[in-house]
């Protein structure tokens, strides 16, 4: 008989929309004792990262930046683990060699994710993206591209760290990525609430952690980031697509 070999993940997303909200505290709970994480000064070896400009898996950081939104948008929102507040349905779609982290918006939310061992992690910190069926008004592919960085331009104070380690603010700034354009296609019940089988052309912008494969057991990621309310549009707290 084989048996999987999975590394736990205690995925903290916190997307805050006030700068109030920064400083959250997390309790893992492993066995019958209680670890308590705290914010930690040391810095992740960057070593255990994919660096902007590598080719992880032979695509480029921008080609899985556009795999992850369209896995994202592969899925209904009944499963669809960025609405999901328990971790339950984190494997679903999980395809290859690596597995692919959601975020939140609104709310602070605490997921457990038992991910297979060897897996490396794509997670956004906080991305937008613009296709030209939610703007129909855009026609070029340079009007997607500005598009999506006016949104991610309105992210301020980046947040992300393992196991109590921290990456710098700085750092995160050099994981801001933009992608190529890509297609998804839309599910029945899908999360941006448009025709079943909708094809559309989109480009994406954000801030990003490409994790390499984390050895195995239980870590905690813990991931928050903000945005600037003068610029912020109601309607982009509200949207999948949006910051």
């Amino acid at each position: 008989m084989q048996t999987k070999q999975i590394v736990f993940i205690m995925l903290s997303a916190i997307i805050c929309m006030s700068a109030g909200n920064l400083d959250p505290s997390f309790q893992l709970i492993q066995g019958q004792k209680e670890l308590y994480l705290t914010n930690s000064t040391k810095s992740i070896d960057k070593e255990e990262l994919f660096q902007p400009n590598s080719k992880p898996y032979n695509l480029t950081y921008g080609e899985w930046t556009a795999k992850w939104w369209q896995w994202a948008y592969s899925l209904p929102k009944a499963v669809n683990p960025a609405y999901d507040d328990t971790g339950k349905y984190c494997s679903e779609n999980q395809q290859g060699q690596v597995w692919f982290f959601p975020g939140t918006y609104g709310k602070s939310v605490i997921r457990e994710c038992a991910v297979p061992i060897g897996k490396a992690i794509l997670l956004p910190i906080l991305n937008s993206e613009c296709s030209f069926d939610e703007f129909p008004e855009l026609q070029t592919v340079d009007e997607l591209r500005m598009c999506a960085k006016a949104f991610q331009d309105q992210v301020t104070q980046l947040h992300f760290s393992m196991d109590g380690q921290d990456l710098s603010e700085i750092e995160l700034e050099k994981y801001r990525i933009q992608s190529p354009t890509f297609n998804f296609t839309l599910p029945e019940n899908n999360i941006l609430d448009l025709p079943e089988n909708t094809t559309t052309s989109a480009v994406s912008d954000g801030n990003w952690v490409f994790l390499k494969p984390v050895s195995p057991g239980r870590h905690e990621i813990s991931f928050r980031g903000n945005t600037n309310s003068s610029t912020t549009n109601h309607a982009s707290t509200e949207s999948f697509a949006f910051p």
